[in-house]
C-alpha cells in the first residue's frame, strides 16, 4: 500500500514539472500551424467573397478582419502598388471575382519561417514575425463555360500581436502559370 502512494506520489510530481515546464518546440509548432491557417482562411474568405452575395461578402470581410492587420499592405504582384488593410482587398477581390462565377482555392506547399518568438513563463506567446511562402491553384469559372486556372505563390510577412494573434501584415502574388478550359456545360455554374 505505501509502494502504491510513493508512486501515485512520484506521478504528481512528474506532471506537475512537466506542465510547469515550458516547451519551446511545442509552441514553435502551434505557432507555425497557427500561421499556416491564415492562409487557408484566406482562401475560404475569398470563395466567398466570389460568390458575390451580401451575406457571403459579409462573411469573408469579418475573415480578412481577423488574418489582415489594419494597414496591411496587399499586392497582386511584386510590382504593383499595394492596397492597404482588408477592406481595400475586400474591393479588389469582389471587383475581380463576384463577375465571373463561383471560384475555389486551394493551398498547398506552405513554408513557415519563423523569424523571431518571444515566450513568457508559461509558454504564452508574447511577440514574434515570421515569412510565409504558400503556393495556390485558384479555379475560376467563367461566364463562357471556361474555366481560368491560376498557379502562383503567396508571400506572407507575418507577425504576432497581444490580443489578436498572428496577422498578415504583408501580402504579395506572383503568378507561376496557368490556363484557360473549356468546361462541360452541365457543370456550370456561372451567373
Amino acid at each position: 500500500m505505501r509502494a502504491t502512494f510513493g508512486l501515485i506520489f512520484f506521478f504528481i510530481l512528474q506532471v506537475d514539472f512537466v506542465m510547469a515546464d515550458c516547451n519551446e518546440g511545442y509552441a514553435r509548432a502551434q505557432a507555425v500551424q497557427e500561421i499556416e491557417y491564415l492562409r487557408r482562411w484566406y482562401a475560404k474568405a475569398t470563395d466567398m467573397i466570389g460568390e458575390d452575395t451580401e451575406d457571403a461578402i459579409a462573411e469573408g470581410r469579418a475573415v480578412y478582419h481577423r488574418i489582415f492587420a489594419e494597414k496591411a499592405e496587399l499586392k497582386t504582384s511584386a510590382d504593383g502598388e499595394p492596397e492597404i488593410g482588408p477592406d481595400a482587398w475586400v474591393t479588389l477581390v469582389h471587383n475581380a471575382l463576384g463577375p465571373i462565377g463561383p471560384t475555389q482555392h486551394l493551398i498547398g506547399t506552405q513554408l513557415v519561417e519563423l523569424e523571431t518568438l518571444e515566450l513568457d513563463a508559461d509558454c504564452n506567446i508574447v511577440s514574434g514575425q515570421a515569412h510565409m511562402e504558400s503556393y495556390v491553384q485558384a479555379w475560376h469559372e467563367m461566364l463562357d463555360e471556361k474555366v481560368w486556372l491560376y498557379l502562383g505563390t503567396y508571400f506572407d510577412e507575418v507577425k504576432y500581436t497581444p490580443g489578436k494573434g498572428w496577422q498578415i501584415h504583408g501580402m504579395s502574388m506572383r503568378q507561376s502559370g496557368g490556363e484557360t478550359r473549356y468546361m462541360d456545360a452541365a457543370v456550370g455554374k456561372a451567373k
